[in-house]
């Protein structure tokens, strides 16, 4: 049900995407009466699972959910239709137009994808607000992974700045040390600031384990509620109880039970805890599963969270705002693609991967800002400056602006055919690397 989930989601969120970045190119180009033959949500190789006829374009949703697309008449696309090309020019046709206009209709798509990431931002915002939690706040300090701990950060460390700059929202840290590929990180540890220097490699093993979480807060052990036939519940645990130590061994952390636990499967532990004023142990038998039934509180419950509520005024220039930080954040990640350091190209995702993203129970407030974020993935990989995308086209015209005549057909065929080439490679190293980390 969880992979469902998932898939409708994707689903959903490709389809609305799709709709909407091809409608900028439909709008653009009936604005400078350039005909759309057809208006299609997916591709139909073969056959579609429907369509409808109007007056000047043919509306349908195809079978492959790769995509989608429009046939502008006059234009040299994916569609390959060259018997087209070799008839003379007709002024509702996109060769005709102006290349000023050829221009903002093949950058239509694009814009509406930026627009539409913008005003999921600003509807969020004004909806649910804004809740973060303050780096202020993580008064436990942070726990960490194998590599973060071979970075130099330990558990209890509580992160002051991330190349000298301080970052207000905790959870940005992780994505600031790998995006901004920072060179230092400041803690105090035990009452002392500390600076550690990250070393080289670091950045490509961390990318390279898609671990956005190698720092995570670190918070208290206190019983919120009982799985059914919780073996804790019945050595004598009771809601509100807080762990103090494990077999003798004090442990404060609801990381640490969460790793050692399991190392007693099919033994008996003795727990520490607190009850109001009182200090307990119980006897409590792991089972092969490793847990022992017990909810912690929310972390919530432990921080004060800042909490930010707009106005759907207010909400319009922070959900731009938003949207232009989600700009350079993914440019920075494509950055990362293309460094020979961190070599992020071997963590490229396909459909897997991004299916992955969505939560395994349906969410709006996530399901709509994952939309606004692959909006501006699309836009911004569409605008990439390679024959059969948006940007490859813009490229060509830019040439014809500033030269004054249009490449050759011929080349413009043979790169239309490069184009969907090096797309495809990309597809299959993407899909690849959702295998073979699917077969590891």
């Amino acid at each position: 049900m969880e992979i469902l989930i998932k898939v409708l989601q994707l689903i959903l969120s490709l389809s609305i995407l799709v709709i909407f970045h091809e409608f900028g190119h439909f709008v653009t180009a009936k604005i400078f009466k350039t005909r759309v033959e057809k208006f299609y949500l997916f591709f139909n190789p073969g056959f579609s699972i429907f369509r409808i006829k109007g007056k000047e374009t043919e509306y349908g949703m195809g079978w492959l959910p790769l995509g989608g697309y429009v046939k502008i008449a006059g234009m040299m696309d994916e569609s390959m239709d060259k018997e087209q090309m070799k008839q003379p020019p007709k002024p509702y046709e996109f060769r005709s137009k102006a290349a000023w206009k050829r221009l903002i209709i093949m950058l239509g798509g694009v814009t509406v994808n930026i627009i539409l990431a913008a005003l999921i931002y600003v509807v969020m915002l004004s909806v649910w607000g804004e809740e973060y939690l303050p780096s202020s706040e993580v008064k436990y300090g942070v726990t960490v992974d194998s590599l973060a701990y071979e970075m130099g950060l330990r558990d209890g460390d509580k992160i002051l700045t991330v190349d000298g700059k301080k970052v207000k929202n905790f959870n940005e840290i992780p994505s600031r040390i790998i995006l901004n590929e920072a060179d230092k990180v400041e803690v105090l540890r035990d009452g002392k600031r500390k600076e550690i220097n990250i070393p080289d490699g670091f950045l490509e093993k961390i990318v390279q384990q898609q671990n956005p979480s190698f720092i995570s807060i670190r918070f208290p052990y206190e019983v919120a509620k009982f799985v059914k036939d919780s073996p804790a519940k019945k050595a004598g645990l009771q809601k509100g109880d807080k762990l103090l130590a494990m077999n003798g061994e004090e442990m404060q952390y609801f990381h640490e039970y969460v790793n050692k636990i399991p190392q007693h499967k099919n033994e008996e532990i003795t727990l520490t805890v607190l009850r109001d004023t009182d200090t307990l142990t119980y006897d409590v038998y792991v089972p092969e599963s490793g847990k022992i039934g017990v909810y912690n509180k929310n972390p919530k419950q432990y921080f004060d969270f800042a909490e930010k509520n707009y106005g759907l005024f207010a909400a319009i220039p922070a959900g731009i705002k938003k949207a232009y930080e989600g700009i350079g954040s993914y440019l920075k990640q494509l950055k990362l693609i293309f460094s020979p350091d961190v070599k992020a190209y071997k963590s490229v995702g396909g459909f897997i991967t991004i299916g992955d993203i969505f939560p395994a129970s349906w969410n709006w407030e996530a399901f709509w800002s994952l939309t606004a974020f692959l909006s501006i993935m699309l836009a911004i990989l569409n605008i990439l400056p390679i024959p059969a995308l948006d940007g490859g086209h813009v490229m060509f015209l830019l040439y014809e602006i500033v030269s004054g005549r249009p490449p050759g057909e011929k080349f413009m065929e043979y790169s239309q055919i490069a184009g969907m080439l090096i797309l495809l490679s990309i597809l299959v190293l993407a899909n690849g690397n959702d295998i073979m980390r699917l077969l590891e």
